[in-house]
């Protein structure tokens, strides 16, 4: 029997009903998953709202900094390829995590919520803290980044001053202004897409001869210095690695972004129609935004450009203001970099609203000290937003390890920190998947997508390589410092897993005929089955209904 206490106390599962004194009930789950239908109704975002999110996410400072680290590394034509093979991986990721929560879209919800339901309360408890984990060096990195840019402009403040101001106006954003949090965000991410829009329009004339210098390059940096740079080993070994380094590399700027739609579900409006819409539409816009521009970039900048993100250089990092400064056009490049240092702060300041929330999360669900649930009079969790935080101070390793040095640790250590989640929430589908079939109600799921389950096998064995191999170049030479930056996450992943099931005894997996795939379904038909899909009523509406 206490075994059986125990673990539902790990796992935060089970519901429980509180009366309200007016005979009403209000049915909580996991701690923190309401099923009160008043609760379920208090839903803001749309689909444009949650499409703006998830793009947002995923355009940062990876496409506008970290590409150019992986355009002097390996050349143009691994950069390219890397990123549209990293889009089909993220394509299958936002996939199925749409299937899972327009399912159960409950308000509340979180895909650690959904390992401990489908699979184990224990990967769950390690999954959470692998999220916030990742959440928290991703401030950090997005910090560094910032204080990259501002070394453009040659300013004679101090790099930990810059730190400082950057990770000081998170923290108030956090605290303070989190009744204005949304709108601020919605700006920053309209800053982003505007920006990488107009980038890839400047680049076409860049491309075609339409600078000052009226040099029309084409393709050319793609034949000297080349379209590919060897890495570690010579000949079509060398050039399979340099692609393969760049496909890990080029994770980093997709970590957390499908998750964003999962995380959102609970508070979008007709979910099962929105959720669907936003997860079909992101691939097409992603493929846009990265597919064009990761080529562009590979055109407009050589790879031997010894201002491109490297060991040797802090400054001008950004390969899109280096090309535009080599068109010879002038005063853009410092709108440019203004647009990408807001973005840096943009997804520092989502990132760190992101990971006190996830903790809360888990504190609410008693997978966390209770003190982390704790909240100011405005709602604030404040415990949670000061730990992750002071965690993000890493960043001050920026200040002796040099911005691209630090810069390249955080985008690592976080990168593999999204493998592994995203290895889970694979995991997590196929048991949620087998359980539905299991009770033969796969036709009742309102979002199916193609290729299941077998993409989402093979995505899982790719992902699983990537995380396995991602440091391979560390042992040529062997480095230790490289080699902790690649692999100390999975060490950490594996000791509060297997922590966690000692403690608690838990079993290894739940049985398939174990797995609950019901709580929760009816009241979600219930909601809704409330919605009525508008119906344009002339051309304009109806072609805003279909972009947004």
């Amino acid at each position: 029997m206490k075994e059986g206490k125990d673990e539902e106390a790990a796992s935060g599962l089970g519901g429980s009903a509180n009366g309200d004194g007016d005979g009403n009930s209000h049915h909580i789950i996991d701690g923190a998953i309401s099923l009160d239908r008043d609760s379920q109704l208090q839903r803001g975002l749309k689909s444009r709202h949650i499409q703006f999110l998830a793009l947002g996410g995923a355009i940062g400072t990876g496409l506008f900094v970290g590409s150019g680290g992986i355009l002097h590394v390996v050349g143009p034509a691994p950069l390219w390829l890397a990123y549209l093979s990293m889009m089909a991986v993220v394509w299958i990721v936002m996939n199925i995590i749409a299937e899972m929560t327009t399912y159960l879209p409950m308000k509340g919800i979180t895909l650690p919520y959904f390992t401990g339901r489908y699979v184990d309360p224990s990967l769950a408890f390690a999954a959470g803290w692998n999220y916030w984990y990742a959440y928290a060096i991703l401030v950090a990195a997005e910090a560094s980044a910032g204080a990259i840019l501002l070394e453009y402009w040659d300013t004679p403040v101090p790099t930990a001053a810059w730190l400082t101001i950057i990770l000081g106006v998170n923290l108030l954003l956090n605290i303070i202004a989190v009744e204005v949090f949304g709108e601020a965000e919605f700006w920053f991410a309209s800053i982003k897409l505007i920006t990488i829009l107009g980038l890839i329009m400047v680049g076409l004339v860049i491309m075609l001869g339409g600078g000052p210098n009226h040099h029309r390059i084409g393709f050319l940096y793609w034949q000297d210095p080349g379209a590919w740079k060897e890495y570690v080993a010579t000949g079509s070994a060398g050039r399979f690695l340099a692609y393969w380094t760049a496909f890990v590399r080029a994770g980093f700027s997709f970590i957390t972004s499908p998750e964003l739609i999962g995380l959102a579900a609970g508070e979008t409006v007709a979910p099962r129609r929105n959720l669907p819409k936003a997860a079909r539409r992101f691939l097409g816009r992603l493929a846009i935004f990265y597919g064009v521009s990761t080529l562009i970039i590979g055109v407009i900048v050589p790879s031997d450009d010894p201002n491109l993100l490297s060991a040797e250089s802090n400054a001008n990092a950004s390969p899109w203001v280096i090309g535009i400064q080599r068109a010879g056009i002038g005063g853009l490049n410092h709108v440019i970099n203004a647009a990408i240092l807001t973005s840096a702060w943009s997804a520092g300041n989502a990132f760190l609203y992101s990971g006190s929330r996830v903790l809360y999360s888990m504190a609410a669900a008693g997978q966390a000290p209770a003190v982390f649930a704790r909240t100011s009079r405005r709602g604030v969790p404040y415990a949670a937003v000061l730990v992750t935080w002071l965690f993000s101070l890493l960043a001050y390793l920026n200040v002796s390890s040099g911005g691209a040095k630090a810069f390249a640790w955080f985008s690592n250590l976080s990168t593999i920190s999204g493998f592994i989640a995203w290895i889970v929430v694979m995991v997590t589908y196929l048991r949620f998947r087998a359980a539905m079939d299991f009770r033969g109600l796969l036709h009742t799921l309102p979002y199916r997508t193609p290729l299941q389950p077998y993409a989402t096998w093979v995505v899982l064995g790719i992902v699983g390589l990537l995380t396995i191999t991602n440091g391979f170049q560390v042992f040529a030479p062997f480095s230790y410092q490289d080699f902790l930056a690649a692999y100390i996450t999975l060490p950490a992943f594996a000791v509060l897993y297997l922590g966690h099931k000692l403690w608690f005894r838990t079993p290894w997996a739940r049985s398939v005929q174990d797995i609950d795939v019901l709580t929760g379904k009816k009241e979600m038909d219930e909601l809704c089955a409330d919605d009525v899909e508008p119906v344009p009523k002339n051309w304009v509406q109806r072609v805003w209904f279909w972009v947004a």
